[in-house]
């Protein structure tokens, strides 16, 4: 077994589980804010229950996805100790402020979110709730500097074998960042979106007792998905030019790629230093997929007057659709960070100096429990999901008075004298 292989097996697995999770709560909170929104301003309580019934789905998530990211969290330090040692003082200032950021602010917003339903006024109860929007979104914005750093290394000189930060504002203008920052947005908000359209149509399928809510909700995930299956199509394709000027060996041979490999040839020695052919794999079935979920425009005019829920077809189709978004999302995880191998920093550290000094077999324990650990998580938060999903808005646990029992509670009313 091989130390290095096995480490890269296990950073692969839990930051891929993590992405979906991270997903999912980016695009959903975005469509929570824009519901309750309009509750706020109209008072019409199908926003509010929808509200309520959609909350409850992206807490489930969140949750769960916050113990998936914990667990990456600790990978840094305990298998690619080569890379805090080296990049620490760069690499970690965006992390730390990513936690700052995920594990308290957003964690303490959606918090008072949950449980300041009929404690609070409405105004300051959506004010929490874009908190939590914010704070998500900031979130991503800081994770993706430590990529994009780790792409293109940047504002940094190297003292006694160990990189500093020198220009911090040189983080913010990477040409690794801006443009992947866009194309992830916009990948979750395809997903959130395609998410919510798939579970209406899953109820309307089933002709529920709520059609006139979920009719709503198709809706709104559906052209959620429609447009930002656009923004993602253009944030992807616009990256082809910062990408591969900063990353000349990305795309296959080139000029540029045959000098800077002769470059790094005579400082770290002879060596592969051309990305595998899964990099470009999962690139070419990324963007057939993205493709793929471009023709979701078709469905748009049949929302006029209902034609996607008489036809019924449509809503079957929606609801096949729905692993697309995911598989793309691992994918292009693959052509992104498979594709500036051999480094952990591109041009600076080689992955086989950042991995930590374990033995194989303890790594393989560790790849091992990881990976049962993780599955456990997405398998609970997919069978969660679809228990409530299915369960309908007819009364969510979120946002119910306190005094109130579930709908379905056997217990008699108490009587009084």
């Amino acid at each position: 077994m091989d130390t290095l292989l096995l480490a890269r097996l296990q950073f692969a697995t839990t930051a891929s589980i993590h992405f979906l999770f991270v997903a999912v709560t980016l695009g959903l909170v975005t469509l929570l804010v824009g519901m309750q929104t309009a509750w706020v301003l109209t008072g019409n309580h199908r926003w509010e229950r929808l509200t309520r019934f959609w909350g409850q789905l992206y807490v489930i998530n969140y949750v769960l996805g916050i113990a998936t990211g914990i667990v990456m969290e600790f990978q840094f330090g305990l298998n690619w100790s080569g890379l805090s040692r080296y990049a620490g003082n760069v690499f970690g200032a965006p992390l730390a402020i990513e936690t700052l950021v995920a594990f308290f602010l957003e964690s303490t917003f959606l918090g008072m979110w949950i449980f300041g339903w009929h404690r609070l006024r409405r105004g300051a109860h959506l004010a929490l709730l874009y908190g939590v929007a914010i704070t998500a979104y900031a979130s991503a914005f800081w994770i993706m500097v430590a990529n994009s750093w780790l792409q293109n290394p940047v504002g940094y000189e190297v003292r006694d074998g160990v990189a500093h930060l020198t220009d911090f504002a040189a983080l913010l203008t990477n040409p690794a960042l801006w443009m992947a920052l866009g194309h992830v947005v916009s990948a979750a908000l395809l997903t959130g979106g395609l998410l919510m359209a798939a579970v209406s149509a899953w109820h309307l399928n089933r002709r529920t007792t709520d059609h006139a809510l979920f009719r709503t909700s198709l809706r709104i995930g559906l052209v959620t998905a429609a447009l930002a299956i656009t923004l993602v199509q253009g944030f992807g394709f616009a990256q082809f030019g910062p990408v591969g000027g900063v990353q000349p060996t990305k795309f296959g041979g080139n000029p540029e790629a045959d000098a800077l490999i002769a470059d790094w040839t005579a400082r770290f020695g002879p060596g592969d230093y051309l990305p595998p052919t899964l990099s470009n794999v999962g690139l070419g079935f990324m963007i057939l997929i993205g493709f793929a979920l471009g023709l979701l425009w078709l469905l748009v005019p049949l929302l006029w007057r209902d034609w996607i829920i008489r036809l019924r077809f449509p809503l079957w189709l929606i609801m096949l659709t729905l692993p697309l978004p995911f598989v793309a999302l691992i994918l292009g995880w693959i052509a992104r960070e498979v594709g500036r191998h051999p480094w952990v920093a591109y041009g600076l550290l080689p992955v086989d100096q950042a991995v930590s000094p374990i033995s194989p077999w303890l790594m393989a324990t560790s790849l091992i429990g990881f990976t049962l650990l993780l599955g456990t998580l997405a398998v609970t938060n997919w069978t969660l999901l679809a228990r409530h999903a299915a369960r309908g808005a007819a009364d969510p646990a979120l946002g119910r008075p306190p005094a109130q029992p579930p709908a379905d509670d056997p217990r008699p009313e108490p009587a009084f004298a």
